[in-house]
Formats: C-alpha cells, sequence, structure tokens
C-alpha cells in the first residue's frame, strides 16, 4: 500500500527504532528541560501563560510550525544518507556492518562505558530573535534540528546510519520522518497539555540518567543486530508473527 518492501531490508523494524530513538531525544537532558521556556518563547507568551488555555492556541501553532522545521532538515539528512548507501550498494554488506558497530560506539558512549569528547561538543545555529510567529518557529525547527548537541546528536548519528544503508532514497527520508514523528509529537503533547504534563515531565527530569543509559543500551542494542545481520530476520519473524503487516508493502 505505501510502496515499500518491508522484508529485503528490514524497514519496519528500523522504523520502531527511529520512533522510540526520537522519543529518547526529546527526553535526553539537552531537550526535555528547556521545551517548556522554548515553547513559551516560541509563542509570544511566557511559562505562566501557557498554563492558560486561551493563550496555548499561539503556543501550539508555533509548536507545529517547529516541528515541520525539524522535519524538513531530517527528511533532507535522510534523503543525503540514503543517496550516500545507494552510492555505495556495491559494498552494502560491508557497510551494513560498519554502521552497526558505529551505532553500537555510540550506544557504549550513553551508557558509559566510555566518552568521545567529540561528540561531548555542542554546535547550535544562531537563528536570531525569532519568536512569537509562524515563520519564527519554523526557522527555529531549522536550526534546532541542525544543532549537534552531546545528547541528541549521537541518537540522530544512528538513526542516519541507519538510514545510509538503505539502498532507496524514499526509504531514508521514511526512516528519518519516523525519527521526527517520534521527537515532535510530544513537543505538540507538551504545547497542547502543558499544566497536564507538567507532572510527567518532572519525573522525566528526576530520572535523566536512567534515560541515558536506556538510549544508549538501545544503540547499541540495534547496532549488534545490523551488525550480525539480524535486522532482516526480525523483519521476518514480525511479518510472519503478525500477517496484516505485509499489507503495508
Amino acid at each position: 500500500m505505501l510502496g515499500l518492501d518491508l522484508i529485503d531490508a528490514g524497514l519496519l523494524p528500523a522504523l520502531m527504532v527511529a520512533v522510540v530513538a526520537g522519543l529518547l531525544s526529546f527526553l535526553s537532558p539537552c531537550v526535555l528541560p528547556i521545551v517548556p521556556p522554548y515553547l513559551a518563547y516560541m509563542g509570544g507568551v511566557s511559562v505562566a501563560d501557557m498554563k492558560g488555555a486561551v493563550r496555548r492556541g499561539p503556543v501550539v501553532l508555533a509548536a507545529v510550525f517547529f516541528v515541520l522545521g525539524l522535519s524538513t532538515v531530517f527528511l533532507i539528512l535522510g534523503v543525503a544518507a540514503s543517496a550516500l548507501g545507494r552510492a555505495l550498494l556495491a559494498w552494502q554488506d560491508w557497510f551494513v556492518t560498519i554502521a552497526g558497530l558505529v551505532i553500537m560506539v555510540f550506544g557504549a558512549h550513553f551508557v558509559g562505558v566510555f566518552r568521545l569528547s567529540f561528540l561531548d561538543r555542542e554546535a547550535r545555529l544562531e537563528a536570531g530573535d525569532q519568536g512569537g510567529s509562524a515563520f519564527g518557529a519554523y526557522v527555529l525547527g531549522l536550526a534546532f534540528a541542525f544543532g549537534w548537541t552531546p545528547c541528541l546528536g549521537p541518537i540522530l548519528g544512528a538513526i542516519l546510519s541507519m538510514a545510509a544503508t538503505e539502498a532507496e532514497v524514499t526509504r531514508g527520508a521514511v526512516l528519518l520522518a519516523a525519527y521526527a514523528v517520534g521527537l515532535g509529537i510530544p513537543f505538540l503533547l507538551v504545547a497542547a497539555f502543558f499544566p497536564a504534563m507538567a507532572g510527567p515531565m518532572a519525573w522525566m527530569k528526576r530520572h535523566m540518567g536512567r534515560i541515558e543509559r536506556i538510549s544508549g543500551l538501545l544503540l547499541w542494542t540495534v547496532g549488534l543486530m545490523m551488525a550480525t545481520g539480524q535486522f532482516a530476520a526480525f523483519s521476518f519473524w514480525l511479518l510472519e508473527t503478525f500477517p496484516i503487516l505485509a499489507t503495508l508493502g
């Protein structure tokens, strides 16, 4: 139905991983704490104003355009990564193995087995004073997605490595779109239901270390599955267990 062949490269489990990775990116120490003030700034209101339904409309609109900005960059990166993978199609098996090993290194970094200094550097594009407008929120989304932070960068890098193993450009774009969904939907939920989300967000902040370790374990496991060729096997198992999934291909 969607024109995607889920069997040959295990796209379905990769999509699941990408969505979860996006969610874990949202819960990371470099994203979650800044969400309320960031949304308030983009909506041209104060954090206190976000608690009132009347003033929440501009914040929700800004969040939508912010997520669109994120998604634009991620889709471009997905296409670029897949194009690279297609250019190296003759070495696809080696490429998948190397990508899996790279993702395992990212996972070990998160778990704390060792630290990679270049992943602890932060680089962000300055978007200037862009608060209070839908276009400004879109520009901020673009700048945010291009930023490399200690906790967002390794996860995004891992998903890009997975996209690079997809021979079709469309598949890489879909994979990064799934990552954008996992990262973007929580932004929209916080914007729309800020008072109700305050409690869960506070709980998440208290467990940042555990979330980071879970992120690392997920990346390490995904990398191991890619390096050993288990992603395709997992895809076959999903299709055999849930035959309805075959209708997506």
